[in-house]
């Protein structure tokens, strides 16, 4: 004879409680797999890239079920907004943030502040450069509209701003397009970063890191630009 629970509530059916405590696809044990999960779609989109990336092949790389993945994200959309809100996003607020801070810095350490940043945030993120290459500036990439539309706007407004002023000022090169300066600060970090792999076979006899790529960039800016003192 099934009892009454004690608040007076219908009683349990066999194995009711279990179903209750984990739902269908939910995974079991105390390892944060949904952030392991975000991780493991950012390899496969570097290796493979997003279009080409299977829910299938992320559940592999992390370990999981395709069910653990439907659990936390529903489907593979849903998977990628994930992945670009709480991986991609908060690196290039980090960048947005660095150039905000220095409302009353010389350009000078506004240019040299996104150098030093830039080649921070790429180093504690291997994947970033190899992301944006193949994702933003290949013709077809899965992340172009969002660089366009929503991540580089406001940093290309507050740098393309102030170099303009300097210009104005009389303390910076009038030759220079404020517009392709920018576009110099990202060749000279992003893309040198992203060729390491073809840099270092070409240069074997010499070691060649990300620190080379910053202090080389720094001192074309510094030497190279005509910036007041």
């Amino acid at each position: 004879m099934n009892r009454k629970s004690p608040t007076g509530s219908p009683p349990e059916k066999p194995g009711e409680r279990a179903t209750a405590a984990r739902l269908p696809g939910r995974p079991a044990g105390n390892v944060d797999r949904r952030a392991l999960a975000l991780d493991a779609a950012l390899q496969c989109y570097v290796d493979r890239g997003i279009a080409a990336t299977t829910l299938r092949d992320i559940a592999g790389e992390a370990g999981v079920t395709p069910a653990a993945l439907h659990y936390y994200f529903e489907d593979a959309a849903g998977l990628r907004e994930a992945v670009i809100a709480e991986r991609l996003m908060p690196v290039f607020e980090q960048v947005r943030d660095g150039l905000i801070g220095l409302p009353d810095a010389s350009l000078g350490q506004v240019l040299e502040g996104f150098v030093n940043h830039l080649c921070a945030l790429v180093e504690a993120h291997p994947w970033l450069s190899a992301l944006w290459i193949r994702e933003v500036v290949s013709e077809g990439g899965s992340l172009r509209g969002l660089l366009v539309d929503r991540m580089a706007p406001e940093i290309t407004r507050i740098l393309t701003a102030r170099i303009a002023a300097e210009q104005r000022a009389g303390r910076l090169n009038a030759d220079l397009d404020p517009r392709l300066l920018m576009v110099s600060l990202v060749g000279l970090t992003l893309f040198p970063v992203a060729g390491l792999p073809i840099w270092r076979q070409l240069f074997a006899d010499q070691p060649l890191d990300v620190e080379h790529i910053r202090t080389h960039a720094l001192a074309l800016l510094q030497r190279g630009l005509e910036l007041a003192e």
